[in-house]
């Protein structure tokens, strides 16, 4: 089913496919490297990749937060990276007029989770034509997204991915409902878990949103169980300093050794 997207590798496996990548676009000598990291893993072991990178973080929790380092220089980067390697690129937008811009440089865009229901934000991503991933809002049952499915493709966009985030738990947590995934299936698109926004803790006292990565493993794993088509993945070389969202991303090293974990999960249940 995303066999139609552009570049896109392994589509004919019966894997699941990744959606993975750094949280931003730091600087292009670091996005190159982690692209060729993920490439290489991807391609030995047949796994359609999909590389993610936000070109701007719009939603920080404080004004001194790292948000980008400008968007033509970012969204470039991530030309030259689908460019270099053969790949589809996905990347947030967050208001209608950056639908157009955003498709120039990308293959998917993606609607985060806080914007799931603005109509004419999803309306101006479905024109554009291209792949539109919608993250799932953190307050919204699974059920509910029927509805953005629809305004993207009663806009006369028929491609569309579904991503599931979590629920909010409390003020501070966030919990996974496993049962949002067959039923999201139901509507006839991919179904993505993020496994890695899925173990934010965010409002902390500091500003800064925290994590529990070491889950990391345990969701992707819960995720494929249930039926789950891809996964979303944040990985860094150093997320202890990563400009975005370090406390729940997946240490690259680590993730060659999860995906073949997975692969496994996968092949027990086909």
């Amino acid at each position: 089913m995303i066999s139609n997207i552009p570049r896109i590798k392994h589509s004919q496996t019966n894997n699941f496919f990744l959606m993975a990548g750094p949280c931003v676009i730091e600087g292009e000598e670091i996005a190159l490297r982690i692209a060729e990291r993920i490439v290489s893993i991807t391609d030995k072991l047949q796994i359609p990749l999909i590389f993610k990178g936000s070109y701007r973080k719009a939603n920080r929790s404080r004004l001194d937060s790292f948000t980008g380092i400008g968007d033509e220089t970012a969204l470039k980067i991530l030309a030259k990276v689908g460019r270099e390697f053969d790949i589809p690129c996905v990347t947030d937008i967050h208001e209608s007029d950056e639908a157009a811009m955003a498709a120039e440089f990308v293959d998917v865009l993606q609607i985060p989770a806080f914007l799931c229901r603005q109509t004419d934000l999803l309306i101006a991503a479905a024109k554009t034509g291209k792949t539109v991933n919608v993250k799932k809002g953190q307050f919204l049952s699974a059920g509910s997204m029927k509805f953005a499915v629809d305004k993207i493709t009663d806009s006369g966009n028929s491609n569309v991915i579904l991503t599931d985030r979590g629920n909010t738990f409390g003020y501070q947590d966030i919990i996974v409902d496993y049962r949002g995934i067959p039923e999201m299936k139901t509507f006839g698109v991919p179904v993505v878990m993020d496994c890695t926004h899925s173990l934010q803790q965010p409002n902390q006292g500091s500003g800064v949103t925290g994590g529990k990565p070491a889950l990391i493993e345990t969701i992707s794993k819960a995720a494929i169980a249930v039926g789950a088509d891809g996964l979303f993945i944040e990985t860094h070389p150093d997320p202890a300093n990563a400009k975005s969202d370090g406390a729940n991303m997946l240490n690259l090293d680590l993730l060659e050794g999860l995906m073949t974990k997975l692969i496994r999960v996968r092949e027990a249940i086909l």
